[in-house]
């Protein structure tokens, strides 16, 4: 892939990077906030952050992917990383709930400018090419969760190290972030000349093109597997340290962890999981899309029922929780494949509106917005309910409902064509 892209994609490792550690920071902050002057907060308000956070994304995100297809991608790319730095600033000089709100909503609206842009490139540079675009779908996810993972292990140590000032630390991230794509990027139409029979970026174009695509067929399946895994977004690692109440003092995984022991766990994960998104994203050319999504959903579900067996695992014998743990990386990293099959069936469909990609590409910002904040709220009532066994067991009925639609996305997947009422936009040379 040329400069550029790999570029974009090390910038998204970066965003990514402040996104996770932010995210990571703030919970470790409102497990302990009377002791930064604010008041208690439950795993309720921990579910409403996360849900802030992906509702801005939802809502933004198809503005700011019309606005990439209007004026760059690599223009609009640059507002994420300058949305982030306003809002760990802002993290790092308040305990008020209100304002910590406002700042989730920033974070938000930093991925909603980024995103869809980074996929338009990415679709854009990948057109005509599977096996090209199933390594670029593999290596988006591999830097997104890279990023992420990265943020989440580094947020245990610095945060015991010192403290909120992390936030003020990770601002200089976010000034590296905006510097890669402000100087190492060059949007790939730039030296093309076209001509729009409809406008790009206009309302009505957006509307005729959501009317018209086959996305929606993705949609239900995406937005339940992406409810899933907000289940466990802040919500887990909330879980993790704060002092377990006396009904769940059966479950193993509830308390009783260090920032830096989390860290570590998050290491584990990630390396697995980030073998599963390389491999599975190099058999783009062997399995169809909806095969490899469809597989990512039995690893899903292997690992919550791996999940509970080690959750309750201090009174089974040592070799049965040993191959639960063995089962639950096993089901990790055959649920790394779903995500790139996701975006990749995505940029296939983006091929029927060649100069509308971000806006097509946005919707992978929705459907993930729209699943999170499912999952962020359910998993605030899950945990409350029934702790991990709570979340693990919402997993399970959530992954169940993004099998049902999978059959019939499947049926049409070989039918992802232009739609004959949106006519295609021609390109005109100099």
């Amino acid at each position: 892939m040329q400069r550029s892209v790999w570029a974009v994609i090390f910038g998204t490792f970066t965003l990514r990077f402040s996104t996770g550690l932010t995210g990571t920071l703030l919970v470790y902050y409102l497990a302990d906030l009377p002791a930064h002057g604010g008041t208690p907060v439950d795993p309720i308000v921990v579910g409403i952050f996360g849900a802030v956070f992906f509702a801005a994304e939802l809502l933004l995100s198809p503005a700011f992917g019309s606005l990439g297809d209007r004026v760059g991608y690599h223009r609009v790319m640059e507002l994420g990383p300058l949305f982030g730095f306003v809002a760990v600033i802002l993290t790092g000089l308040t305990t008020n709930p209100w304002l910590l709100g406002v700042t989730r909503a920033l974070e938000g609206a930093s991925s909603a400018a980024s995103v869809p842009s980074i996929l338009g490139y990415i679709a854009l540079a990948t057109a005509g090419d599977v096996a090209l675009r199933g390594k670029a779908s593999a290596r988006f996810e591999a830097a997104t969760l890279a990023g992420l993972g990265a943020g989440m292990v580094v947020a245990g140590p610095l945060w015991t190290v010192v403290g909120p000032v992390s936030f003020f630390l990770n601002a200089v991230v976010y000034v590296g972030s905006w510097s890669i794509y402000r100087f190492a990027v060059i949007d790939a139409r730039a030296d093309r000349a076209v001509h729009h029979e409809h406008r790009p970026g206009s309302p009505r174009r957006y509307v005729a093109i959501l009317r018209a695509s086959h996305v929606w067929l993705l949609a239900p399946t995406w937005i339940a597997v992406n409810a899933a895994i907000g289940l466990w977004t802040g919500q887990s690692i909330f879980q993790l340290v704060r002092e377990p109440p006396p009904q769940f003092a059966d479950q193993w995984l509830m308390g009783g962890f260090t920032p830096v022991m989390i860290s570590a766990g998050f290491v584990v994960a990630g390396v697995v999981f980030f073998a599963g998104l390389i491999w599975w994203g190099n058999r783009f050319r062997v399995f169809r899309r909806t095969t490899i999504i469809g597989l990512g959903i039995a690893g899903g579900a292997a690992l919550a029922l791996a999940g509970l067996v080690v959750n309750h695992g201090e009174t089974l014998p040592l070799v049965v929780a040993g191959l639960a743990i063995a089962v639950a990386a096993a089901g990790l990293f055959v649920l790394a494949g779903a995500t790139p099959a996701a975006l990749g069936l995505l940029a296939d469909m983006s091929e029927a509106y060649p100069h509308d990609r971000g806006a097509i590409m946005g919707l992978y910002s929705v459907f993930l917005a729209l699943g999170q904040i499912a999952g962020s709220l359910l998993g605030g009532v899950a945990a409350e309910l029934r702790g991990i066994d709570g979340l693990l067991a919402a997993t399970l009925i959530l992954l169940a409902v993004a099998v049902l639609p999978l059959w019939r996305l499947r049926a049409y997947e070989h039918r992802i064509e232009p739609a004959p009422d949106v006519p295609p936009v021609v390109a005109v040379a100099d």
